[in-house]
């Protein structure tokens, strides 16, 4: 697993070839933001989503007559990607479809991922194109983790929304479930902060869509944001295990979803699924902001 390094005067990252997976992002002074895979709590750090996000039910779903097998978030994450240059403060892999990604996924597509450095924003760019001689469907989303500041619990930590939401989407099992009013479901103060009580995550996730927000900030327990995640993804999730003593929360911009419940539909009929015709490419892209 080959690992490379870009940085600035205000940050360090580290990604892997493996998944091009971000592996560390440091300040300057040396603190560590990203979350570093101990099994006890979670064993990844920052997976891509590729092509699906989240769960489909029985992890099968079809597409023209034919059903295929997917496992949850796709295959992405545990596929070796191709470095492609670095320059700068700026690096970029790429994976492509191959016998093995045909088996369970019936396109051609190229997924190129690029991470640069602007002070201390780290920007993630994805680029899809589809090379197959039909409509392609996929979905893409983003998984970082965050560690917590180490003299804090993560029950006096919050999180903060840059806009109220109205509703939220529950989790029944692995799928989406229905959508639920916001004051119903959570204890938001009017400046858009939550506590990350000891329930928090009880049901899984916290998923707001329909572009309800689009930044989310990790704070200490005075309320004071230390990382940003900023993003135009119609989808946005928010997790921890449910596990005491968890010292990290993940903020994940999808574009995507998981099955609904008892979703049996093809694949062109699967919620937040997106589009490319033939030999056209999409960008997709977040930041994550450094305080």
């Amino acid at each position: 697993m080959a690992l490379h390094t870009i940085s600035n005067n205000c940050l360090v990252v580290t990604v892997s070839d493996h998944g091009a997976e971000l592996q560390s992002i440091k300040s300057s002074d040396g603190i560590e933001y990203l979350w570093q895979g101990d099994p006890e709590f979670w064993g990844r750090r920052s997976p891509i989503l590729f092509p699906f996000v989240g769960a489909e039910v029985n992890d099968t779903y079809r597409f023209n007559g034919k059903e295929y097998h997917m496992p949850q978030h796709g295959f992405a994450r545990d596929r070796e990607f191709t470095f492609v240059e670095k320059e700068g403060s700026k690096i970029s892999f790429v994976l492509e479809s191959d016998d093995e990604t045909r088996e369970i996924y019936p396109f051609d597509f190229a997924l190129t991922v690029e991470y640069s450095l602007f002070n201390n924003e780290l920007h993630i760019k994805w680029t899809v194109e589809n090379k197959t001689d039909g409509v392609m469907y996929y979905a893409i989303g983003a998984h970082p983790a965050f560690n917590l500041p180490e003299t804090v619990e993560r029950e006096d930590c919050l999180i903060m929304l840059d806009k109220m939401p109205h509703t939220l989407t529950t989790i029944s099992g692995r799928y989406a479930d229905e959508e639920v009013g916001v004051k119903n479901a959570l204890h938001i103060q009017p400046n858009r902060m939550i506590h990350i009580e000891k329930d928090l995550f009880k049901n899984d996730a916290l998923v707001f869509e329909n572009g309800q927000v689009h930044s989310v900030a990790l704070c200490d327990d005075g309320g004071d944001p230390f990382v940003e995640v900023t993003f135009d993804a119609p989808v946005v999730g928010i997790w921890s295990p449910y596990k005491e003593g968890c010292p990290f929360v993940c903020v994940e911009p999808w574009y995507g979803r998981c099955d609904h419940v008892g979703f049996d539909g093809d694949l062109s009929e699967k919620e937040w699924m997106n589009t490319l015709e033939v030999g056209e490419s999409a960008v997709h892209q977040y930041m994550i902001t450094i305080e």
